[in-house]
């Protein structure tokens, strides 16, 4: 039998995701960019040089909308294309210099948005909560490296 709230899990990790997002959002609007192309800068800054169609790949959406995500990025002088080196149909993405400011200043507003968050918790608690989590997408993965492995592997912190 599920007790002790259980039952409600999967609605408490979707609001929480989901009211962090939005907090977020409302934070990062002030760089002009919408949710997607933050998810993109992102990834493109942790794994510079990247093919538009890993990309689509990494964000989970469809090669055409990366494109447009690209195109607008391209036109606000976020990012740049390159031909790949040994295949020139393949484009690689590059984030630019104005990517790189603008993703250090929001990682601080990341930070800031998580602390709100974890208002309340003890350190043991925080600790307590990221390594549940954690257990809990390495339980669900089948095999997929989770995007926190990835983020940790590209900064050379490997889980």
């Amino acid at each position: 039998m599920v007790s002790d709230g259980i039952e409600r899990l999967g609605f408490l990790i979707h609001d929480s995701a989901r009211l962090l997002r939005k907090r977020f959002e409302v934070r990062g609007a002030a760089f002009g960019l919408s949710a997607a192309q933050w998810r993109l800068m992102v990834r493109l800054v942790k794994e510079e040089g990247v093919a538009q169609a890993r990309l689509a790949e990494l964000l989970e959406i469809e090669p055409i909308s990366v494109s447009r995500l690209l195109d607008r990025m391209e036109e606000g002088g976020w990012i740049e294309r390159r031909q790949d080196a040994s295949d020139r149909r393949v484009r690689m993405i590059f984030p630019t210099d104005k990517s790189r400011a603008a993703f250090a200043e929001i990682k601080s507003v990341a930070g800031e948005v998580y602390e709100v968050a974890l208002v309340g918790l003890s350190a043991e608690e925080r600790q307590t909560l990221v390594k549940a989590l954690n257990t809990i997408i390495t339980n669900l993965s089948d095999g997929e490296t989770p995007a926190a492995e990835q983020t940790n592997t590209l900064k050379g912190n490997a889980a």
